[in-house]
């Protein structure tokens, strides 16, 4: 009898949820029915139409790991894969410098303060195809903003059209995409820098630390959190980079801009290889997830050593 009562000690009995885990199931429930509809389904629907030959007409055909064996030697993929990284690369860079710069600006309090927030982040809520469209018009070579700007500050002789060649076509979507998104990130840091107590800081300027040292000692390890969080989204949003090229440069000049993204869509929706194009979507979103997994891994055995 001692044996069966300690046995049962061990292994106590399974309990009923309580009515306050309902109620926090039933709270969450619609947000795992709009993962589930919008983002599980639709991976399942890519994954499996990336096994077969889709045409927009006509019945699939199964194919097997063909498309993905076509994957491996397509240049034009690969091409576009690079130039997305080297997208990637330069607009992270810009935008975590810049947001981190304006978190630092903003964390204070007071009128002033609020209003620079707002102004900041007010590019934000503009729609990126409203921005592109923007964009596309101010970096005209003849009815634009910029050419004509230049020339009357004399950096230019004449009217220069930046969109035509790579490198100022380039730098000028870039910079168009730090004026949009840089208030976004900034919001992130700023909630990391609010949150480190006020003593830390005090202590450390009684001690006199110098505001780099103060930067570098307290600051930096105590928002690690939220940089990793922005991070991750810069990276796969800069990724996923698609209707800036799109709209400004329709891929030019002589389709050097074409992104990961944009090279899919023709794929998918110019060329109808919907298989191919579903193909290439899952070998894009494993790339993400390895470079998420990675950077989370780095940020966190930095934040641990």
């Amino acid at each position: 009898m001692a044996t069966q009562s300690n046995t049962r000690s061990q292994f106590p009995r399974h309990r009923k949820p309580s009515r306050r885990q309902w109620e926090g199931l039933v709270y969450v429930l619609p947000a795992l029915v709009l993962v589930v509809v919008f983002f599980l389904i639709p991976l399942g629907m890519a994954a499996w139409m990336s096994l077969h030959k889709w045409p927009l007409i006509g019945n699939p055909r199964w194919i097997g790991l063909g498309n993905y064996m076509r994957v491996l030697g397509d240049a034009s993929f690969w091409s576009a894969l690079w130039f997305t990284v080297q997208y990637t690369i330069a607009a992270t860079v810009g935008l975590m410098s810049v947001a981190f710069a304006l978190a630092l600006m903003v964390q204070g309090q007071g009128r002033s303060t609020t209003f620079y927030r707002t102004a900041y982040f007010l590019p934000v809520v503009t729609g990126f195809a409203s921005a592109s469209l923007l964009w596309a018009w101010l970096s005209n070579v003849d009815s634009g903003l910029f050419s004509p700007l230049a020339q009357s500050l004399g950096l230019t002789e004449g009217r220069v059209n930046i969109l035509a060649s790579f490198s100022p076509a380039f730098w000028s979507v870039t910079i168009m995409v730090i004026w949009k998104m840089a208030g976004f990130y900034m919001v992130i840091l700023m909630s990391g820098l609010q949150s480190i107590p006020a003593d830390y800081q005090e202590a450390a300027r009684i001690d006199g630390a110098s505001w780099l040292q103060r930067l570098r000692w307290i600051t930096l390890p105590l928002v690690r959190k939220p940089f990793a969080l922005a991070l991750i989204l810069c990276v796969a949003g800069s990724m996923l980079a698609f209707d800036q090229f799109y709209i400004i440069l329709n891929g030019g000049p002589q389709n050097q801009t074409v992104t990961a993204v944009y090279r899919i869509f023709n794929e998918s929706f110019v060329s109808f290889r919907l298989g191919y194009g579903a193909a290439l979507s899952m070998v894009l979103l494993t790339i993400l997830l390895v470079l998420s997994v990675i950077q989370l891994r780095l940020l966190r055995d930095r934040g641990e050593s």
